[in-house]
């Protein structure tokens, strides 16, 4: 009967250590179908997402290359740190980064560089999601726009611009986020740019956001909970937020669609690293490639409602409606990660002293 992934809890920085399968003495990164399979230790963001990914990618994974996979539980900022704690004797063989570490992983050595040659489906990603590699980054595997959530039983036409969160029709019901959720944060950027701001300058931004609040057309909300909170019992009409979130609200009974301004938007990045000094980074590197096989993409778009990264990936009427893809796609902006991390306790600390008071 074929197995489930274990999944553990988050492995303390500093001692406990996994001892991977042995492999076959022939094949050092991957596992013999006649023998024992060979171990990866891959990181997870739990929930719904480990679900999703057992089904798109480690139960088929571990069938195709004699495999097992086993699944740590770690959000990015712990992966990272455990990474770093770690670099002399790495546990980990894959990690899943979602707000940018990659940059530092890569410029710390704690993460190996994919060569292009060994990803299968890299000519048919999306330019953005393959950027990276050069970098020594590992490629982009899930995305989720931010743009605006609207519900359809009070907006008749579908919001198309950013500056539809100033539309005096809906004032007093428009939700900001704050800076302290990663969403909020990519909402600032955008209205930034959109005001003519730049990551050198987002005080446009701040007073486009502010104002909005001292008029009392919107109210800040903090987490993905208080989103929904909103726009079932603050009636809250349209909001600057994650597409797969909407999906959230949807299944929740709320008639809510998602809208990609004209003007571009953000999104987050999940991305896929091979972890520097392990001894399967073949086999590594061979599971990040499979994450990104058109049917395993299909998968995540169709059950998470992310959006696909390869082109070939084939979607229903429904989800092909409501995830951004193909020419949208190249609207999706990723911001330097690196100017981000560096800048965001200042940005945090300018939000707190002129919105979140």
């Amino acid at each position: 009967m074929k197995k489930f992934a274990k999944s553990l809890a988050i492995i303390a920085a500093a001692g406990l250590t996994l001892t991977a399968c042995s492999a076959q003495a022939d094949s050092g990164d991957s596992g013999d179908a006649k023998g024992a399979p060979t171990e990866l230790v891959v990181t997870s963001f739990g929930g719904d997402w480990e679900a999703a990914y057992i089904e798109a990618v480690v139960e088929p994974f571990e069938e195709e290359y004699n495999a097992e996979i086993t699944l740590v539980t770690l959000y990015s900022a712990d992966a990272m740190a455990q990474l770093t704690a770690q670099k002399a004797n790495p546990q980990l063989d894959v990690v899943h980064f979602s707000g940018g570490q990659e940059v530092a992983a890569a410029a710390d050595g704690l993460i190996e560089s994919i060569d292009p040659a060994d990803l299968s489906n890299l000519d048919d990603l999306y330019p953005i999601a393959a950027e990276g590699l050069e970098r020594g980054e590992g490629p982009v595997m899930q995305v989720t726009p931010i743009g605006l959530v609207y519900r359809t039983d009070k907006i008749d036409q579908a919001p198309t611009s950013w500056d539809d969160i100033n539309n005096p029709d809906y004032a007093q019901h428009v939700a900001l986020t704050d800076l302290s959720n990663t969403y909020g944060l990519l909402t600032l950027l955008a209205v930034n740019q959109h005001e003519g701001g730049d990551l050198d300058d987002i005080q446009p931004g701040l007073d486009s956001l502010g104002a909005l609040v001292d008029s009392g057309a919107a109210f800040v909300i903090k987490t993905s909970a208080d989103m929904q909170q909103a726009f079932s019992a603050r009636d809250v009409w349209i909001a600057p937020y994650a597409q797969d979130y909407a999906e959230t609200l949807r299944k929740a009974d709320l008639p809510v669609e998602f809208a990609l301004p004209s003007e571009g938007a953000p999104a987050s990045f999940i991305t896929a690293n091979v972890v520097a000094g392990r001894d399967n980074a073949d086999l590594a590197t061979q599971l990040v490639d499979f994450s990104l096989r058109p049917e395993v993409q299909a998968k995540f778009a169709e059950s998470m409602f992310y959006s696909p990264v390869n082109t070939k990936a084939e979607l229903s009427e429904e989800t092909g409606s409501r995830v951004v893809h193909g020419e949208d796609f190249g609207k999706l902006v990723r911001y330097d990660s690196a100017v981000v991390n560096e800048q965001r306790q200042s940005w945090t600390d300018a939000w707190n002293s002129r919105i979140a008071q």
